[in-house]
């Protein structure tokens, strides 16, 4: 996949306003990407987990 002339744009604008190589930035927002997952992935597991003990407790 690549990316189009507006995009391209738009991502060297970024960059720029955050002085960065889009090297530097493609890097932040994977690793950024990856840990929103993560914690997503987190969260899910705890509210499954959560909910089964919430219901646990109201039962008493």
């Amino acid at each position: 996949m690549e990316f189009t002339e507006e995009e391209m744009a738009q991502l060297r604008d970024a960059a720029g306003r955050e002085d960065k190589s889009l090297r530097s930035m493609a890097h932040d927002a994977i690793v950024s990407e990856l840990r929103r997952r993560k914690v997503t992935a987190a969260a899910t597991r705890v509210a499954g987990i959560s909910a089964g003990l919430n219901e646990r407790l109201a039962e008493k």
